[in-house]
């Protein structure tokens, strides 16, 4: 059971690694989630939760996901090579796709491919595939 879709939108610069500091009054320091890494959050839950698979992933799956921004004066298709980076890009997603239950656990995430580009369309494309599956290809292609 493989789940592969595009979700059209304006993917979010902004990553988990963009956490704010703060001191309380006696002097501790605490980490908080900015309102613009919350947005971000919500309008990645908006797109991917129409994609959730019936039954959460319980064994070990490959992702592959490409990361479309708007092209502006790039050509169609050029990689991206300026931030975020695809791992901060990768963190802030999978943290998302836990939530809705695409997985039990994102560690099953065993094999990650990333790319970012610019695009025409801009969005996002995920596939995710069972190890077992493509095992079951690559024997096949033997």
């Amino acid at each position: 059971m493989q789940t592969e879709f595009f979700a059209p939108m304006i993917p979010p610069t902004i990553t988990d690694q963009m956490k704010r500091i703060g001191i309380r009054d006696d002097g501790s320091v605490y980490k908080y989630q900015a309102a613009e890494l919350k947005d971000a959050q919500s309008m990645l839950e908006a797109h991917l939760a129409k994609h959730v698979p019936v039954a959460p992933y319980n064994v070990g799956v490959r992702m592959v996901t490409k990361w479309c921004f708007p092209r502006g004066m790039h050509k169609d298709g050029e990689y991206r090579t300026t931030k975020p980076d695809t791992d901060n890009l990768q963190k802030m997603l999978k943290d998302v796709m836990t939530r809705l239950g695409f997985w039990k656990d994102d560690a099953l995430v065993a094999s990650d491919f990333c790319e970012k580009f610019w695009a025409e369309i801009p969005g996002i494309y995920i596939k995710i595939q069972p190890l077992a599956e493509i095992g079951e290809a690559h024997a096949a292609n033997r």
